[in-house]
């Protein structure tokens, strides 16, 4: 089994805005889960979509707009929200945002 080393991360100096794009940066995979850096330019987001495992979605600056089984939340720099297993989410970026994705890969 491979060790990982440790170093510090400033995860608002991980990934870099990209004009109209969304881009990511997976910080670590493991068969339990992964653990993905995102950063989503104003205006652009992911489309409504599942996943077969639950994930759980820290802000780490700007202001997204999240839906999940329809209902819509509004998170800002600092909050987190699960998303559950299996309903359909979608993101927005109401304003430039960069986020934590934490995939919970277990039933």
């Amino acid at each position: 089994m491979s060790q990982i080393p440790s170093k510090i991360l400033k995860l608002s100096e991980g990934l870099r805005y990209q004009e109209g794009s969304v881009v990511s940066r997976e910080i670590l995979r493991k068969e339990t889960g992964t653990v993905t850096l995102f950063a989503f330019d104003k205006g652009q987001g992911l489309s409504e979509h599942t996943a077969p495992f639950d994930a759980l979605v820290h802000i780490i600056e700007g202001t997204a707009a999240i839906k999940i089984s329809g209902r819509p939340y509004r998170l800002s720099q600092g909050e987190m929200i699960i998303m559950p297993a299996n309903k359909p989410h979608a993101l927005q970026a109401i304003e430039s945002f960069k986020m934590l994705l934490i995939m919970i890969k277990s039933k």
